[in-house]
């Protein structure tokens, strides 16, 4: 392949410079530069600006049939709050084989959150001389895709408490002539998503005046059960605050009041949509499959049965491109979809790969990053994201560091915003051999999908050539495919070089079929028990979880019940025990009422029954271990894995238990990295970024 033409020589100084002050001295080139080297003209893209174009899928059917490019996920070790340069080594390896191997390559990364880049990690684009720009475009707004999905998200929020409420004050045929308003002439119609619905019922009838008293109820009254409603309103940032609150508190929804809560954009279903789509089709049917909860008789209930999913697609319909935008050094990058891997499936998007893929063609690469640890992100590359895309990688990369490996040999606690011990700047090669214990089992649950494993050691100014040569030592012995040492941040695509022709080998030489970790067609217990075992659980707690109670008119004529769900009630079969035998409500038990929001294990029945249990599973953990213990750090083994919930994201197509205490709204730390963000009122330029 030829050279990129769009290849800039970038200047490096030492010490390195900030991040935003390197990004800030460069001139990008006009995007249609970058376009134009992938072959791309202006029908094949929409202009954001000078720097960032909306790549159209019209792309994929003009390349429909030619050759694909080397395909190459790069994940991690288990990192520490500080990270181990994942983003940093993905753009470097790229700018390595574009701008130094003479290799045509595309870049796909993620959308960073505003949540954490206000917060405690900061931005996403890279580091040092290896960055996507401008970096302050690509951490903030970019083309809005994130604004999108929050506002898609809330939409259908809205959507289902204003339907419980307008169903609870209304007759069935109230309904149905407010859901089917007459026309100019007086005539009654169905909405074209109606038909929809209708379709699920199994109602062939054309027109609402033809729909007998009982099709009219089964129609127009979805009776959304509201304590099982797992969806929740999100938005990007960061807030601890909105993680449980109540709406329906205002003088109008007397008597509607129920406990809910935020999430971060990035955790939204829509997100995980748009990540996993393969079409503007598609995505349509994914939206509209969406479910919010159950009817009372234990029915799924989705965003097409609200009639929203029509109206999801509208304002996601430019989402569903791709951003193109370009590294320090002028080598293409991909920026689409960002979910985060600790709490939703942490990888870029299908369509984005897959147009990559098609533009780098047959030689050329295309380097994805998978989030956080390999455990997490590329579990989930593997088992969620190649399944629904039916492509298959060659190679993975594993990045380590010196510091977090000394970190899981027993280092002393990393934590953001404080001075490293000095265990992590003086040489200890014995902690760094025995912290390599993490490495060696990613490496090993990563070749088990049949890719060939390169360790990208991600170096530091502290590092000495014993530590190293430990590590590297470790990762063969491990059955790494190889091992290099990088120095991308100071050097850019340079520091890189010798980990691109590495992954150029374990590309050129991989002899196995990807395997997945488990098949989709055993029970979503054996599914969650497999990946379980992969992190060194001994097995599998569905613990107890208390139940959302929303119907405080229900719980003002049954008093006593609120002990029932007292805190200090641990056992859960004294729970059972107590709602059983104290409680009755008709012919039902409390228990058999309440029981199916109470336990992980009620909700896998549900979406068993439900016939959702052939999904691929997308664990819900923290980052900082194999374990659900932040603090078990190494490679831990014999622990009880702890499911503390179970959800579904239908449209998405996942099944997601949540591990122990993980939150879907993050929080923001003591002193935020907004602290240092401010604009050069001057020039415009933003500064602090990191």
């Amino acid at each position: 392949m030829s050279a990129s033409k769009t290849v800039r020589k970038v200047e490096v100084l030492s010490p390195v410079p900030a991040d935003i002050d390197i990004a800030n001295s460069v001139e990008p080139f006009h995007i249609s530069e970058i376009a134009k080297d992938l072959n791309l003209s202006p029908k094949h893209y929409d202009l954001y600006g000078k720097y960032k174009a909306k790549v159209l899928l019209s792309v994929l059917d003009e390349l429909e049939g030619s050759g694909d490019g080397y395909y190459v996920v790069v994940g991690g070790i288990t990192p520490t709050p500080l990270g181990e340069g994942k983003s940093t080594t993905t753009v470097g390896l790229c700018q390595a084989l574009g701008a130094f191997l003479d290799k045509k390559v595309v870049t796909c990364l993620r959308q960073p959150s505003q949540g954490p880049t206000f917060g405690i990690k900061g931005g996403a684009a890279g580091g040092g001389y290896s960055q996507v720009i401008p970096m302050d475009e690509f951490n903030l707004h970019l083309t809005g895709d994130i604004h999108a999905i929050t506002a898609a998200n809330n939409l259908l929020a809205a959507a289902i408490d204003t339907r419980v409420f307008h169903e609870s004050t209304q007759s069935d045929k109230a309904l149905l002539n407010r859901l089917c308003p007459p026309n100019k002439e007086g005539k009654r119609s169905f909405s074209d998503i109606m038909f929809r619905r209708l379709k699920k019922l199994g109602i062939s009838k054309n027109k609402p005046e033809e729909l007998s008293p009982q099709e009219v109820k089964k129609f127009a009254r979805l009776d959304i059960d509201p304590a099982s409603i797992t969806w929740r309103r999100v938005m990007d940032v960061n807030d601890r605050f909105l993680r449980k609150i109540t709406v329906g508190q205002g003088p109008e929804e007397k008597g509607m009041v129920r406990e809910t809560g935020f999430d971060i954009s990035v955790a939204s279903e829509i997100m995980a949509v748009l990540a996993l789509t393969t079409s503007l089709a598609d995505m349509r049917e994914r939206l509209g499959k969406m479910v919010i909860g159950n009817s009372k008789a234990g029915d799924p209930v989705t965003a097409d049965d609200l009639g929203v999913g029509g109206a999801l697609t509208v304002l996601m319909k430019d989402a569903i491109n791709p951003t193109l935008m370009q590294t320090l050094e002028g080598t293409p990058v991909l920026v689409h979809a960002g979910p985060f891997a600790n709490i939703a499936h942490g990888n870029s998007s299908i369509v984005a790969d897959k147009i990559a893929l098609k533009l780098a063609g047959p030689g050329g690469f295309v380097v994805t990053e998978a989030g956080f640890g390999s455990d997490i992100g590329t579990e989930k590359f593997m088992n969620i994201k190649c399944r629904y895309s039916s492509l298959t990688p060659q190679c993975a990369v594993i990045v380590a560091t010196i510091r977090a490996l000394k970190m899981h040999g027993g280092g002393p606690e990393v934590v953001a915003g404080k001075p490293l011990d000095r265990a992590y700047t003086t040489e200890n090669v014995s902690l760094v051999e025995a912290g390599c214990v993490n490495l060696a089992r990613h490496i090993s649950n990563t070749k088990a999908y049949g890719v060939n494993v390169v360790v990208a050691v991600n170096m530091f100014a502290t590092d000495s050539e014993a530590e190293l040569n430990a590590v590297r030592n470790a990762a063969l012995a491990a059955g790494a495919y190889d091992a290099v040492v990088c120095t991308h941040h100071a050097h850019g695509g340079k520091g890189a070089v010798d980990l691109g022709i590495a992954v150029q080998k374990a590309c050129e030489n991989v002899t196995q079929p990807l395997k997945f970790l488990y098949p989709l067609d055993i029970s979503i217990k054996e599914k969650i028990e497999a990946i379980a075992r992969s992190y060194g659980a001994s097995g599998v707690e569905y613990s107890e979880q208390l139940p959302l109670i929303s119907n405080f008119r229900f719980l003002s004529s049954h008093p006593k019940m609120i002990s029932s769900f007292a805190p200090n009630l641990s056992n859960c079969e004294r729970v059972k025990r107590n709602m059983v035998l104290s409680f009755s409500c008709g012919e039902k038990s409390l228990w058999e009422i309440f029981g199916a929001f109470f336990l992980a294990e009620k909700q896998i029945e549900m979406y068993s029954k439900q016939g959702f249990s052939g999904l691929p599973i997308c664990m819900a953990k923290t980052q900082y271990s194999f374990s659900h213990n932040a603090a078990e750090k190494g490679a831990p083994t014999g622990f009880s894995l702890p499911i503390r919930d179970v959800r579904a994201s239908i449209g998405a197509g996942f099944i997601y238990p949540l591990v122990g205490t993980m939150s879907t709204m993050p929080g923001l730390p003591t002193r935020p990295c907004f602290y240092d963000i401010d604009l050069d009122t001057a020039t415009g330029k933003v500064i602090g970024l990191s």
